[in-house]
């Protein structure tokens, strides 16, 4: 005779709790590659909509950059006229490029957790998608930037070399492991003190000098003699540098000679640099990942 009771045997899990996002840092963000796709369009739709050109301002807006640095310092300043600057509007460019790159991935990056804090409230998944997701919208935006750097290049009368696409790549991997530690510790600490974000906007400012875009690599060399080597000890500097390898070298009428002005060791620095961005970028997932539990509590 039945009895109305569930007589199925219960399975007991004797297991410790687990949060429902896995806690596998930057490794749990690819795996969760759909969800990153959909943060990454959320961002370039929400920063276009209700724009009559679009995405054209990703074109825009490095054309005008470079006009303005073209007109006051190579014009107005005479920086056309200095040693090793062949091309100045390609030198300048070019560093133009991959320094937008980084300042856009560090400064969106260090906003990103604020920025998404009601979907941070409302889903489970791992904090560290938001400044990877910053990141991958500037390298979005950084496309049509060296499109329009090839076109000018090419109207150069731009001779590639080997060096090319790897010194492009090379300086992309510096950018984007730098910029993406940089945006993990930075977007941590400006959950805890707002004044990260302010800090932030004053830091990117000074980047653009402390780089040889505007001016050549000689005139370090000329300052700082057999003390040079401390400014390539900047990664972004290094990058900027393999942009211009990459790309001015060649759009020079002598790249023999160009390239002559460059560091003799640019790829032992290069690899380098981009060997350091690797290791703070794991030392920045360590910092993010013994501090993340605090941050809904300081989403208010």
């Amino acid at each position: 005779m039945a009895t109305g009771v569930d007589e199925r045997p219960v399975r007991i899990v004797d297991a410790p709790l687990a949060p429902p996002a896995e806690n596998l840092g930057l490794l749990s963000v690819f795996k969760r590659r759909y969800l990153l796709k959909l943060l990454v369009q959320r961002e370039i739709s929400g920063r276009y909509s209700n724009s009559i050109l679009g995405v054209f301002w990703s074109y825009i807006n490095p054309l005008t950059q470079f006009c303005v640095y073209w007109l006051f310092m190579g014009k107005v300043m005479g920086m056309s006229d200095a040693k090793g600057m062949e091309n100045y509007p390609v030198h300048l460019f070019a560093g133009l490029v991959i320094v937008h790159f980084f300042t856009e991935t560090f400064g969106a990056g260090t906003r990103s957790l604020m920025g998404n804090k009601g979907l941070l409230k409302k889903m489970a998944m791992p904090k560290e998608m938001f400044p990877v997701a910053s990141m991958l919208v500037s390298l979005y935006h950084l496309v049509p930037a060296t499109l329009i750097l090839v076109v000018v290049c090419l109207f150069s009368g731009w001779k590639p070399s080997w060096e090319t696409v790897p010194a492009f790549l090379l300086a992309l991997g510096i950018v984007m492991a730098l910029g993406t530690a940089l945006a993990l510790v930075f977007s941590l600490a400006n959950v805890f003190f707002r004044d990260f974000g302010s800090a932030v906007n004053i830091l990117t400012n000074y980047i653009r000098f402390g780089v040889p875009m505007m001016y050549p690599f000689t005139m370090i060399e000329g300052f700082l003699g057999d003390k040079s080597w401390i400014y390539l000890l900047n990664p972004i500097a290094d990058a900027v540098l393999l942009f211009q390898q990459a790309f001015w070298v060649g759009a020079t009428p002598d790249p023999e000679k160009s390239a002559a002005t460059l560091p003799d060791d640019l790829w032992m620095w290069g690899l380098g640099a981009f060997g350091a961005s690797l290791v703070l970028l794991v030392i920045a997932q360590l910092i993010f990942s013994k501090h993340e539990n605090k941050i809904p509590e300081r989403l208010t």
